[in-house]
């Protein structure tokens, strides 16, 4: 029922690209450039500064993408309240999820809810924790589900899960080292460890610093950008890595890596969902529920 122009104003805006909108809407680049003619024709200015192959908003831009963004959203909670009447969810739901997440815990949350919800338009980002904020406070998804301790303002935070951060290592390496250490002994260990802006990576350091210890002074030898890569990585090196224990679970299991125990070390967190404040409620809140009474089943 919304205005196409209006999205594919958006769309461009955000990319800045004419062509990367065409690849994110699936229109064609000249059809792109035709409906922003028109708005710009409606309007009687212009929205897009064009120099060297680049654009850029103009005044008129800014402010178009503005109102643009409360009205397509606006029409998405027109329809979700409309179908609801009827007891009906038809309606388009953008999630983003961080990496650990979105690998390890999501996947059978949303096989469950596309399966209830067969007429809503799933779709899932994924990032980092930091990515997945920028994403939400950008308006480019509905609803978060993030790892970490950090919080920003102007974002709601709901706890809907525990995890706990482990340190592994191969079960062949030739580290010699004892089932347990000190957290002071990590000065001493290689490491792998998550990129900056990784939940992951903030929980560690957070539980570092309750011993005074900094991150800068640990011997790491690689920040990799998922938790994926950090298995790989110590499958084929000698060193520690500090990873969820729910991704680890098969490689427990099949004897490929062991668990260090760091004395004293508490590494447990939150998986939290995310929305701007002031934005409860409609599918978003549909989302969170679901997810409550599935949980046993993550």
């Amino acid at each position: 029922m919304s205005d196409f122009r209006l999205k594919v104003f958006q769309s461009v805006a955000k990319n800045l690209s004419f062509t990367k909108a065409s690849q994110e809407l699936f229109v064609s680049q000249p059809a792109i450039t035709k409906h922003i003619q028109e708005l710009e024709a409606t309007y009687q200015t212009r929205l897009f500064d064009r120099q060297g192959g680049k654009i850029s908003l103009t005044e008129a831009g800014t402010l178009l993408l503005e109102h643009t963004e409360r009205i397509l959203d606006d029409y998405k909670k027109l329809a979700y309240e409309m179908h609801l009447l009827h007891h009906e969810y038809i309606s388009e739901l953008r999630l983003g999820a961080s990496t650990t997440i979105a690998q390890y815990v999501i996947p059978p949350l949303l096989a469950g809810f596309i399966s209830k919800f067969p007429q809503v338009n799933l779709s899932l980002m994924n990032g980092n924790s930091r990515d997945i904020e920028a994403a939400l406070l950008e308006n480019r998804i509905d609803l978060g589900l993030v790892e970490g301790v950090f919080r920003l303002s102007g974002l709601k935070y709901t706890p809907f899960w525990r995890d706990e951060l482990v340190a592994v290592v191969r079960t062949s390496n030739q580290l010699k080292l004892p089932d347990e250490i000190t957290p002071e002994d990590l000065q001493h260990i290689p490491l792998v460890l998550r990129e900056r802006g990784s939940g992951t990576l903030d929980v560690f350091e957070r539980a570092l610093s309750h011993h005074n210890i900094k991150l800068s002074a640990l011997p790491v030898l690689m920040y990799l950008g998922s938790t994926e890569s950090i298995k790989r990585f110590i499958e084929q090196t000698d060193c520690l890595g500090v990873v969820s224990i729910r991704s680890v679970a098969r490689e427990l299991a099949s004897g490929l890596l062991q668990v260090i125990e760091l004395k004293g070390m508490s590494m447990m967190r939150e998986f939290s969902f995310v929305q701007l404040q002031g934005e409860e409620g409609g599918l978003p809140e549909v989302f969170m529920r679901f997810a409550s009474n599935y949980n046993e089943k993550l």
